[in-house]
This record gives structure tokens, sequence and C-alpha cells, in this order.
């Protein structure tokens, strides 16, 4: 266990290390979260409500994305096809080390290092802005909040390890990436809360994993859902996290069948 601590720790010294790309990601995320926060501001400007939102509950939604981003979305597994198509992958197989728990560290390391971040932009916003926001009281939705977020963690985790697999097969890992990020962008409702889509549209979406990344974290903390809805995103979003986890390792399986370990 010690090892992967290490690990943890040697990847939030190695984002220090790039200290000028870290801030200005994150200023460009910054960015970005004012830029759709005052649109909505001024959307649910007085006491506009839409589709049950009113300016307090949008303005925790949209601010909480932002502290949701950075333990869910934010990972370094995203390497993984690069170090197989590079070759380096043998390295990590001749090593007494779980390649898995590997990148699950650096991603922990990484998420610590965001957080850290995001909470102090958020605070920021919320000394300078003022914004009217709502705080959950009941810590009953506040334990169901933080476990809905620690499977979403482990989702995105699968998903994005998954996605590195591809460079078993394909020296190509970056598009299917682009495409996977594009759609990640909508579906999980980082930019506005997915139940304002048509009714139809979000009926198939709650099957789909992205929308337990954020919109159902976030959801569950505002207090919007029924204990029903709950419980039954809850199941889905597990049925996910397992499903995920072992169609990764089939696909891991096959894929070290076929490696070459080419490069380095």
């Amino acid at each position: 266990m010690r090892k992967y601590f290490l690990i943890a720790k040697n990847t939030w010294d190695e984002t220090l290390t790039y200290r000028v790309s870290f801030i200005m990601w994150r200023v460009r995320n910054t960015i970005q979260l004012l830029t759709i926060y005052f649109l909505w501001l001024v959307v649910l400007s007085g006491n506009k409500t839409i589709l049950g939102y009113d300016q307090p509950a949008m303005l925790t939604y949209i601010l909480g994305t932002s502290l949701l981003d950075a333990i869910v979305l934010s990972s370094r597994s995203y390497a993984v096809g690069e170090e197989i198509n590079s070759g380096n992958l043998m390295n990590f197989l001749l090593r007494p080390i779980n390649y898995f728990k590997y990148w699950l560290a650096k991603d922990v390391g990484d998420k610590a290092m965001n957080v850290v971040f995001s909470l102090i932009e958020i605070s920021l916003i919320f000394i300078i802005l003022k914004p009217p926001l709502f705080f959950q009281t009941n810590l009953f939705y506040i334990f169901l909040f933080i476990f809905s977020a620690f499977l979403a963690f482990f989702i995105y985790f699968f998903i994005n390890f998954l996605l590195g697999l591809v460079g078993f097969w394909s020296p190509e890992i970056w598009a299917p990436r682009f495409i996977f990020i594009t759609i990640l962008g909508f579906f999980s409702g980082s930019l506005f809360p997915l139940d304002i889509l048509p009714k139809a549209i979000f009926s198939i979406l709650k099957f789909l994993p992205f929308t337990y990344l954020l919109y159902f974290p976030l959801k569950i903390y505002l207090g919007q859902l029924a204990f029903s809805e709950v419980l039954q995103g809850l199941i889905i979003s597990s049925l996910w996290v397992f499903g995920m986890y072992y169609l990764v390792k089939i696909v891991w399986k096959k894929g070290l069948k076929t490696y070459a370990a080419y490069g380095k």
C-alpha cells in the first residue's frame, strides 16, 4: 500500500514541477466556469425558474460541477494508450506492481491537486461574487452525495482506462478519446442539468454511465430526487462500475495476448 501512496505523492510533485502549465489550465477552467455562471445568473435573474430550477439551485449546480469535475473527471490514466504504443508497458509488467492500482494511485494524486485548486477557486468566487447558493443540511443526502461521487470516480476511471487499451490494437488513441471528451462534456451534465432536456431524451440518458458522473450526485445534493430515484440511480451506477471493471479485465487480457512490446 505504501508504494501506491508514494506514486500518488509523486504525481502531486510532478504536477508542481510544471506549475505554469497547470496554473494556465486552471485559469482556463475558471474562465469557463465563470462564463457558464454568469450566463445562468442572467437567465434566472429575479424570481425566474426554469423547469424547477431557481437561481440558487442552478448556481449551486454550476459551481458544484466544478468541484465534482476535479474529483471525478480529472485523470492521468489517459496516458495508458501512450504507454502501450511506446512499449513502456513492458517495464511495468516486469515489476512487482499492479498496473491498475498504479494508474489509480496516479489518478488520486492528480485529483487531490485539482480538488485543492478547485476549492480555492470556488472560495474566491463565493467571497467576491457572493452568489445565492443552496446548502444541503440533511446529513443523509450528504452521505448519498459522497457515495454517488465515489461510484462516479470509478466509472470514469474504468472508462478512461478502457479507452487507453485501444492502444493494443491501434496507434491512433486520441481520436476515440477526443470523441469521448466531446460527448462527455454534454451528457455528463457539466453545462446544464440534464433533466431540462426533452423527457424522451432524458429517459434514455438515465441508463448511460455519463449521467452518473456529475448530474446524478449533484441532484442528490440539491435534494431534488425522491429516495426511490436515488436508490435506482445508485443501483444503475453500481452496475456500471462492476460492468466496466469486468470489461476492462477482459479487454486487458485479450490485449496482452497481442502485445508485441515494440518501442523502447
